[in-house]
Parts: structure tokens; sequence; C-alpha cells
């Protein structure tokens, strides 16, 4: 309840009282039952509210009679986050998808919002003078509107997936490996960005402050450089066609090759905040991917950190902890490739040309029977070259 308050000052709201119930299932008709909604309606009365908002998702049906019932505007939470969707979305690419998320949300809500209009209208009906038209209801044209809005937008975002997709085959040709910021809403990563690579982003104490993807170079050391990208926050009960909607951006995970799950560490409800995020990382099918698990905002934690494999512990606001963090990014990478250097005879030049386009090439010093070159190398090209090299660093 204390993060549905949350969203609600995110929104631009303020929350005067909640109401809480345990049931053993939800009332098909009101969702919390007949006696609940008249104790709500005293406490909206005299708390002089204009909006009620359930942390569970609603059916239309009982969004619709929660309103008539209470007198006034009923939202779930999947409403209010898809509000705050709205508010935050910046770039083109952000708005078509919280469009086409918010869409696809009031398609099946649209019954009984017509009740001021006679459903069907055709002549012959009961319906009042001045109405009798072609046989279809204001709805059912509301609903083709829709449809074909939520078909344009999926087109929209499929050209926003092939550009990424041209943008990420590029990244890949020359060899920059993608780390990706992933973690619960709120949990400080848009901070760690800006204190890793100098980036200024916005990165307020609020939830879902970042919408829209942003990728800044970071140098791990003399000879490897990294793209690192932030990414949505995640949270309890996220709406699933947001999570659909996002896919263009979220899928970029899949194609990371390290993920930072950041993790805020003074929160009470840490463990079910980590559950969330891997429960989604494993739904976008990124669980396979190397995961180093940051815990972030140990300046404000008092207690014994965690320690072990792949953890870091730091603070981002700070920048106490990240050196380690970075070490941490190049051992994860330093697994998988090998910085080597080669000598090519002359006759192998379409090996340099691959090694050109498919790895990450330090130096070439042109002798006279051969070209030497310094190179990181993934696994998959270790058969290319393992025959040249004289040293592996």
């Amino acid at each position: 309840m204390d993060e549905l308050a949350a969203l609600v000052e995110t929104a631009g709201g303020e929350c005067v009282a909640s109401l809480l119930q345990q049931r053993a299932a939800p009332d098909p008709r009101t969702f919390i039952g007949e006696g609940k909604v008249a104790e709500l309606k005293e406490l909206i009365a005299n708390a002089d509210c204009q909006l009620a908002v359930f942390d569970n998702e609603l059916t239309p049906s009982q969004m619709r009679v929660l309103s008539e019932e209470l007198g006034v505007r009923v939202l779930d939470r999947s409403g209010l986050i898809l509000d705050i969707f709205a508010q935050r979305a910046r770039t083109r690419e952000g708005q078509l998808q919280v469009e086409l998320a918010q869409y696809e949300y009031l398609l099946p809500r649209l019954t009984g919002m017509w009740t001021h209009l006679v459903r069907q209208t055709a002549s012959g009906g009961a319906s009042p003078i001045g109405t009798r038209g072609p046989g279809e209801t204001q709805l059912e044209t509301d609903r083709r509107h829709i449809r074909r809005k939520i078909q344009k937008l999926r087109e929209e975002l499929e050209q926003v997936r092939k550009v990424r997709s041209v943008q990420r085959r590029r990244r890949e040709r020359n060899a920059m490996p993608v780390v990706a910021i992933v973690g619960y809403t709120n949990a400080g990563k848009s901070t760690l960005l800006n204190t890793l690579t100098g980036a200024d982003i916005p990165a307020n104490d609020r939830l879902f402050d970042t919408l829209d993807t942003t990728t800044r170079r970071l140098q791990l050391d003399e000879a490897q450089e990294v793209l690192l990208s932030d990414t949505v926050g995640f949270i309890r009960k996220l709406p699933t066609h947001l999570v659909e909607a996002f896919k263009a951006t979220l899928e970029e995970l899949k194609y990371a090759d390290v993920l930072l799950h950041v993790i805020d560490i003074s929160s009470p409800d840490m463990r079910t905040q980590i559950e969330v995020v891997e429960e989604l990382i494993n739904q976008l099918g990124a669980g396979a991917t190397p995961c180093i698990r940051v815990y972030n905002k140990c300046d404000r934690y008092i207690g014994e950190l965690p320690h072990g494999e792949n953890i870091v512990c730091l603070s981002a606001k700070t920048g106490e902890g990240t050196s380690e963090l970075v070490r941490a990014i190049a051992a994860v990478l330093g697994r998988e490739s090998r910085r080597v250097t080669l000598r090519l005879p002359y006759d192998k030049g379409g090996v340099l040309d691959t090694l050109r386009r498919e790895a990450a090439v330090t130096s070439l010093d042109y002798r006279e029977d051969c070209v030497e070159v310094g190179v990181t190398v993934k696994p998959e090209l270790w058969g290319l070259v393992r025959d040249y090299v004289i040293e592996e660093n």
C-alpha cells in the first residue's frame, strides 16, 4: 500500500486515506463486497476525495459499478502506472509504446462508457428521434477505430525494432560489448549511469523517472570500452500489455553481454523486489545472460553487506564502490574474451579483415614478413586465430 501511495504521488496526486481488506476471493460485482463499498463511500465523503485507486486489476464491469456506487473516478493499479508512463515518455519511441499500452488497456473497458447514447440506432428500434442511423453502435465504431490505431502503432513499433536490430548488428561488428542496467523502479539505475559515464540524465527520487533508454560509452581499461544502457524500471504487477508494448526496448536485455541488476539495499521489500526483477528478466529471455548484482544505497544501510562472486556493494550517489564494479564488469567480459597478440602472414589478409569486423583490434604493426596484431577476441573466433598467437595477455 505504501508503494501504491508512492505511485499516486508520482502521478501528481495526494494519498489522503487507505483501506485494506482480506477476503477469500474477490466479489465478482464490486471486487470488495457491498459492506466495504459502503465503508469506502463514507471514507471518500469525509476525506473529500476525487479518485479511488485499487492495488489490483479490476474488470471493466467492476470499474463501472464501483464508479457509480462511489461517485468518484475509479482507477486500478495498471491504469495508474499507464498514466505515469504517459506523463514521463519523452522520445517518440517511448510515446508510441505508452500509447499502444493505453489503447490495449482501454479496448475492453469501452463497454458502459456510452450509457448516455442508445446502443442500437438502426431504424425499427425504440430509438429517440434523431438517433436512427446505419445500425452500428457508437461502441462498435469506437472499438473499430481503436483496433485500427493499435494496428498502426504496432507497425510503427516494428519499424523501431528493425532500427534497433540494425544498430545492434553495427555494435556487434564494432565488437562493442553491451552492459544493460536493470532493476526495480527507483533503485538508482540512472544515478549509477551518471556516476559511471558522466551522463547528465535526470535522476530523481521518484518511481519511473526513466522510460526512455539511454546508452553511453564506458571505458573499462586502456583496451576495452563498453556500451552502458539504462532501462525502464520494473515493478510488482507491471501490466502485461505494458511489458508487451515495451518489448522493443526491453528486448535489448536479451542481446546484452552483461546485466547489472541494481538493488536498493535500503528498501524493506528488497527480497520481493529482487524476485520481481529476476522473474521479468527470465520472461524476457535474458535468464542465461551473465549478471552482476549491484547493491546500491549502501551509505544508507546499517548491517552486514552481501559479498560473493558477481556481487558489488556501492553508493551510486557518492561514487563509493564504483571502481570495484568497473573491475567486476571487465572480469565477467574477460571470462569470455581473450586479449592476444597475433603474427599474421601477409597472405592472411582475410583473417585481419574478419578481426577488424568482428573483434576489438587494439594495435597493428606492419613488419617485413607479417603483421603483428593486438586484439581482443571472443570464443567463437578463437579457432580462426589460435595458430597465429604469439602472446596471450
